[in-house]
């Protein structure tokens, strides 16, 4: 993949002469009628009817890029140049993103397959020097009117550069070798995730809670059994038992609720071992993404990726996240004695230690005893319809849009299951289409995302590209009930991804290099964390969750509830995220002399930084994919969590669901993507006091956020701002 698109999850007024050569065969990026009931492919392009169709998928954009390409070595006026590239971007990513999101869900090997020869086979940009050069001029002429054309120039130019192109040949050949073993280690590691999550087999059946028992597979094996009389022998007879699947959610599932100890120690000990491939994988990723940071003049990988970052530099991040580790501890070290008080009276004082398998069983039953929490019960008032009505309720209320189903064409969609809505706005139109990939399914990608398909990018001063997303999830239907229920972790996920999707299909950047969510890496989990309180607040889950069989009205008490158990042991998860980043830094930031391989790492910022034990043997890091995908970047949940702690007090709390409040999100954060400098949005968006800048970068006030979560003090609040 070349350099200046790979950040993708990632418009100035076009010069009139240009229209003609930006329109010529645009209609292969175009998305598919929303009423079209015509034949058609994969997400609505015509090449995607079948595996084999990847082929010509690849073949026609790099015929487009070879046009481009040939119209920019003319060298024609640094508008034109900004804009052809854009349309470069924008064809690489429609079919780079789209074989992306075939190879996680589609359930059929052959189009998986030719997916992943797709995204590979189309990744030679990054050398073309004539490209560089032509950005090199429009950035330096000074012709480019717009302060988005500016910082388009200025941001293809950085993202050539991060790809080597201004090296010597023999660096340059080395970078690009680097950059290759990086993606094929990346995509391996994944695989060994899907294909080695690890299981435990329990006997007898009823040492697994009856609630969890839809998520495990029944098994059984052959036990003697009762003597016959008349023959004195013995008849075989089943036992039933279950087998845990030790992949993150249903691991976290069986450690909630599960009360039989030696279950969670061993679903534990199996799920935080495996897969085992994924040692080597990650050391070699470490090694090659370091190698190229040295190659790139940098000290460290960390300092190689935030040059665009708002943080700017390691040394700030690692700063913030030392600061809020010393504000947090305090009090997570009270909420771990009262869980390890807790085991100590159901088990008596034999039970000294709390284990890392004991920590999620006894904050679950202390929630559920502090609140009277009834999962089963929780479940009833959030049946999967009416969260999706959820969705449609803030679309209208915030947007003044309806968010409603539309036909797909036949060879759209990859799965039965699939959704396909479409934002609509009364004035404006068609604003964007999004897919609901729901349910989970064999060999899919294990857990919730938001894949793009299509930026949005202007077209012509009449004329707009419209964005087209995907949101991926991993719901569970229960053997017992035709309908789905989510908890309200999941109703939270939703909102969360649901936030993406807002950000990619409200956005109107001149170029879709900026659509939605192709911002600073630290911003990007701003508006998905913000939309979470959606699902936290009673104003808003009164219109929508209803119990699912009498269509009574969510409690305001059972809400009330809901979020007093969340706020329970907030520092420990705060402290639990802050411990995450730094393993992140550390992994990726500067390489000691003498090596040290990654569980030492990882056991040491566990003793520092959290109050959970290490336990040898266990490996959390080989298979938590966020290292790779954000590397050194994982930090940014935390930015976003005080963001938009920050955003829904100052805006959003009064009246969460007001016109005036989607106003404001829409035109002064959302609509822009990364067209503009993020602390410049944030701070337009609510004033002075959300950011704070510190050693040359910035980082988030914290004050909104600990303040919500209890934790600020007068030790705290001079730091805190």
């Amino acid at each position: 993949m070349w350099s200046f698109i790979k950040n993708r999850e990632p418009n100035i007024h076009m010069n009139r002469l240009f229209e003609p050569f930006l329109s010529y065969r645009h209609f292969r990026t175009r998305a598919v009628d929303r009423q079209n009931t015509s034949s058609t492919g994969l997400y609505g392009f015509d090449h995607l009817k079948s595996p084999k169709g990847f082929q010509r998928f690849v073949d026609e954009a790099i015929e487009r890029l070879s046009e481009l390409i040939d119209y920019i070595s003319g060298m024609p006026s640094s508008v034109e140049i900004i804009r052809a590239m854009d349309e470069i971007s924008d064809t690489v990513c429609s079919v780079v993103d789209s074989a992306e999101l075939c190879r996680q869900t589609h359930p059929a090997r052959g189009f998986v397959e030719e997916a992943n020869k797709a995204s590979m086979k189309i990744n030679f940009l990054n050398t073309n020097h004539t490209l560089y050069n032509a950005v090199k001029k429009a950035e330096q002429d000074g012709h480019l009117l717009t302060e988005e054309a500016r910082r388009a120039a200025l941001h293809l130019r950085i993202d050539f550069e991060k790809g080597g192109i201004h090296l010597p040949s023999g660096k340059l050949d080395r970078v690009n070798q680097l950059n290759m073993d990086a993606h094929k280690l990346c995509r391996e590691y994944g695989e060994n995730i899907i294909n080695d999550p690890g299981y435990v087999d329990i006997f007898p059946a009823s040492r697994i809670p009856r609630q969890i028992q839809h998520l495990l597979k029944p098994i059984y094996r052959l036990t003697s059994g009762v003597s016959k009389e008349s023959l004195g022998s013995y008849e075989d007879e089943q036992e039933e038992g279950f087998r845990i699947m030790t992949e993150p959610r249903t691991l976290f599932s069986v450690l909630q609720l599960t009360p039989d100890e030696q279950v969670r120690k061993m679903a534990y000990l199996k799920g935080n071992s495996v897969p085992h491939a994924n040692h080597e994988v990650l050391d070699k990723l470490i090694n090659s993404r370091h190698e190229l940071a040295q190659i790139m003049g940098c000290k460290s990988y960390a300092e190689f990726v935030m040059q665009l970052n708002m943080a700017s530099s390691p040394e700030v991040v690692v700063s913030f996240l030392l600061e809020m580790s010393n504000m947090v501890k305090e009090k997570a070290d009270e909420e771990f004695n009262t869980i390890r008080n807790l085991k100590r009276d159901v088990c008596g004082q034999r039970c000294v230690d709390l284990e890392p398998w004991d920590e999620a069983y006894y904050t679950t039953m202390m929630k559920s005893s502090a609140y009277s929490l009834d999962s089963a019960v929780v479940a009833s008032y959030f049946s999967l319809p009416q969260c999706i009505e959820g969705l449609k309720l803030l679309v209208k209320s915030l947007f003044g849009a309806r968010f409603d189903s539309v036909p797909m064409a036949p060879g759209e969609s990859w799965h039965p299951d699939v959704l396909k809505m479409c934002i609509h706005h009364p004035e404006e139109g068609d604003l964007g289409f999004l897919y609901l990939d729901l349910f989970s399914r064999k060999g899919k990608y294990p857990g919730c995302a938001t894949f793009a398909i299509k930026g949005g990018r202007k077209i012509s001063e009449t004329e707009y590209q419209l964005p087209v997303m995907a949101l991926v999830f991993n719901f569970s239907r229960s053997h017992d009930s035709s309908i789905v229920r989510l908890n309200h972790g999941e109703l939270e996920t939703l909102f969360h991804e649901f936030g993406h999707a807002l950000h990619a299909l409200l956005s109107r950047t001149d170029y879709q290099h900026f659509a939605g969510t192709r911002v600073a890496l630290d911003f990007a989990e701003t508006p998905s964390n913000l939309f979470e309180y959606y699902a936290r607040d009673y104003r808003v889950l009164k219109k929508f969750a209803r119990h699912y069989s009498t269509g009574e009205v969510i409690p305001e008490k059972l809400v009330k509830s809901l979020n007093g158990a969340r706020d329970m042991f907030a520092a420990t998860e705060l402290q639990r995220q802050i411990f995450y980043s730094l393993v992140d830094q550390t992994l990726f930031g500067e390489q000691l002399s003498v090596p040290r391989d990654t569980n030492s790492i990882v056991a040491h910022l566990k003793r520092q930084h959290s109050n959970e034990k290490h336990v040898e043997g266990t490996h959390m890091h080989i298979r938590f994919s966020h290292f790779l995908t954000y590397g050194a970047g994982y930090y940014s949940y935390l930015y976003a969590k005080c963001f938009a702690a920050t955003i829904w007090k100052k805006l959003c709390q009064e009246d969460p669901l007001s016109p005036t409040t989607g106003t404001l999100l829409r035109t002064k954060l959302l609509q822009y993507g990364g067209a503009k400098e993020p602390a410049d949005l944030l701070t337009d968006l609510v004033g002075d006091g959300i950011v704070r800048y510190h050693n040359g970068g910035i980082v988030p006030d914290v004050t909104s956020c600990l303040e919500e979560m209890k934790l600020l003090d007068d030790k705290n609040r001079h730091i805190g701002k």
